[in-house]
């Protein structure tokens, strides 16, 4: 797939956490002849299989499905990265006649793919406070030193001194998963033409959704979780990584360090989690406002209307 030749016929499928994003993206390869490639910035680790709730091997059996576990907790995965990475499957796709259909709940992905890489996107407030604290409770000596371990590209263009470039810098990578020096390089075309491809968001009330997070996060604790954050922790990796920061791994972590009763922990991961598909619904809601918004029940039939319908 040429990089100047935006990709029409696909579908983006997202919502928040526990909406059934997987399961109707399935069922849409298996209907659609298509491959299933993931958008979500856990389930691109490895080392997170259970509790990021990643397609199993059965699901994978059914359909081709790319970008899923492909990247190593120890790295610090990028949404440049993601985006080079989804137009080798989507050429993989096209070479194989395969309709790409995209699913997951991060919405830079999403954005990056239909709007090309380019300005720095408008950071969270809490990051935003939180790297300030930061600066003023361990100075620009302490951030600098950790900037130059987890962006030496920036760090090398920022004086050690200098806490706000320090701080924009880190706030930067701490909310997109990219480097500042990276953001700037310049931006790419986009990869799909979002006036052609079905975008749709699903929608669950937030009753039900929080029940479905409780549900899902005590399963995935009986299917083994724990001792798959145990697994991770051993590795004695870099805390502020990504991977080490995935819902219920900070909680989990510090049950198997004796700090808080698995319960608690278990509770903190359900907090985290209903917090962010808050977060979901309202960045999708005022960035991503061309998009459909359906209930999961009546999403597939509008899916392959929509599609059918599209020129």
């Amino acid at each position: 797939m040429s990089a100047e030749r935006p990709l029409k016929r696909a579908i983006l499928l997202a919502g928040p956490t526990t909406s059934g994003k997987s399961a109707l993206g399935l069922a849409l390869a298996e209907r659609l002849g298509g491959v299933v490639i993931n958008a979500d910035s856990m389930q691109i680790y490895r080392d997170l299989c259970i509790i990021t709730a990643r397609p199993s091997r059965e699901d994978e059996a059914r359909v081709p499905h790319r970008l899923y576990g492909h990247v190593d907790a120890a790295e610090n995965y990028s949404v440049g990265r993601w985006l080079s990475d989804a137009r080798a499957a989507l050429a993989q796709a096209e070479s194989n006649g395969w309709l790409p259909i995209f699913v997951g709940g991060t919405g830079l992905y999403f954005k990056a793919l239909t709007r090309g890489l380019s300005a720095v996107p408008a950071i969270p407030l809490d990051i935003r406070a939180a790297a300030r604290a930061r600066l003023r409770a361990e100075g620009a000596g302490t951030l600098h030193a950790e900037l130059s371990r987890r962006d030496p590209a920036s760090a090398r263009q920022i004086r050690p001194a200098d806490g706000v470039r320090i701080v924009r810098a880190l706030e930067v990578l701490e909310a997109t998963g990219t480097s500042l020096h990276d953001w700037h390089r310049g931006a790419t075309a986009p990869t799909v033409d979002s006036d052609h491809v079905v975008k749709v968001f699903l929608d669950v009330p937030r009753e039900e959704l929080y029940a479905r997070i409780a549900r899902r996060f005590d399963a995935m604790l009986t299917a083994g979780a724990l001792a798959e954050v145990a697994a991770l922790d051993v590795r004695g990796l870099d805390p502020l990584l990504p991977a080490m920061k995935a819902h219920g791994v900070p909680w989990l972590r510090r049950h198997l360090r004796g700090e808080i009763p698995l319960e608690d922990a278990a509770e903190g991961g359900k907090k985290d989690t209903r917090h962010y598909t808050k977060r979901q619904k309202t960045w999708f809601r005022h960035q991503m406002r061309d998009w459909l918004w359906l209930a999961p029940t009546a999403a597939q039939e509008a899916i392959v209307s929509t599609l059918a319908a599209c020129p």
